[in-house]
């Protein structure tokens, strides 16, 4: 049983990524090519629908303007760098937010929890957390930058790169009780995070209200200063696929089923972050509740 469940898990996993990670499996050069006409693969939540653009309105703390010469230039120069993929480190991250379907003798009823305001949905090294946070980066998308997360403490550290046309680091939630529970929050403004470290950065919260691999993603950009916290409003989200926003789309309150950061050399459609460099960073997420 333990073969088979093994087996199709592997299976699952590359369904769900080669069908919609379109950039996995086009070769390096036309992939840059790609980057330089609309920087269509820099981001951990791929979809292959056709969706049309919207503008984004009241991200939080979002400041325009133009990168330094010297940043710019240290990106470009990555971006033409080569790196070996590293498919088992792929398979390693993306395999921790695939839940195969029960089988039918083992199907349980999904449980569905209504959250009150001011309730905590995770602490860091809380043992009664109901999901922990697992990496995903670049690598998803041949990209060669790598972070890693301790629960315990909820130092998210790693290093961004930008070779192989990458430029990301992720963080995004387990299934919740392994794909069972999702999250009633219609009672909830938002979720408050508290963090520590950051160093001025912008980072992005998302919240998925869809089990689907590369659904939309509920987007909020944040400059996280040091010891800090900030809310993040269901009302002013932006519904991103691929760092592109898309208009039609209406969050689901009464289904919250993951939550994720990102750190990103890119913003929305196409704009760089102002507040991103290459190289290490780091940040202590310390505890999510809602209000």
């Amino acid at each position: 049983m333990a073969t088979f469940r093994s087996i199709s898990c592997l299976f699952a996993l590359l369904l769900c990524l080669f069908d919609s990670s379109e950039a996995l499996l086009t070769p390096f050069s036309a992939q840059q090519n790609m980057s330089r006409v609309g920087n269509r693969h820099h981001h951990p939540y791929i979809s292959t629908r056709h969706v049309t653009k919207t503008t984004p309105s009241n991200h939080i703390s979002r400041r325009e303007g133009k990168r330094s010469h010297h940043q710019s230039s240290t990106s470009l120069a990555a971006a033409d760098e080569r790196k070996p993929w590293e498919i088992f480190r792929f398979i390693s991250q993306s395999s921790k937010f695939v839940t195969l379907p029960p089988l039918p003798f083992a199907a349980k009823n999904p449980v569905k929890r209504k959250v009150g305001v001011g309730e905590t949905i995770w602490e860091a090294g809380n043992p009664n957390n109901f999901f922990n946070f697992a990496p995903l980066d670049d690598v998803v998308m041949g990209g060669a930058s790598n972070s890693n997360i301790d629960n315990n403490t909820g130092t998210w550290s790693g290093k961004v790169t930008d070779a192989n046309n990458g430029g990301f680091v992720g963080v995004r939630s387990t299934p919740f009780q392994g794909g069972s529970l999702s999250l009633d929050m219609s009672q909830c403004k938002g979720i408050e995070i508290r963090f520590r470290r950051g160093n001025g950065k912008r980072f992005k919260f998302v919240v998925r209200d869809s089990t689907e691999f590369n659904g939309i993603c509920w987007t909020t950009s944040f400059d996280a200063k040091a010891n800090g916290s900030v809310r993040i409003p269901f009302s002013s989200q932006v519904p991103t696929v691929f760092a592109k926003t898309v208009s039609g789309a209406s969050f689901n309150v009464n289904e919250v089923v993951g939550l994720q950061f990102a750190y990103s050399k890119f913003e929305y459609d196409g704009k760089l972050n102002n507040n991103f460099d290459v190289g290490d960073f780091a940040l202590q997420i310390v505890e999510l509740k809602t209000y």
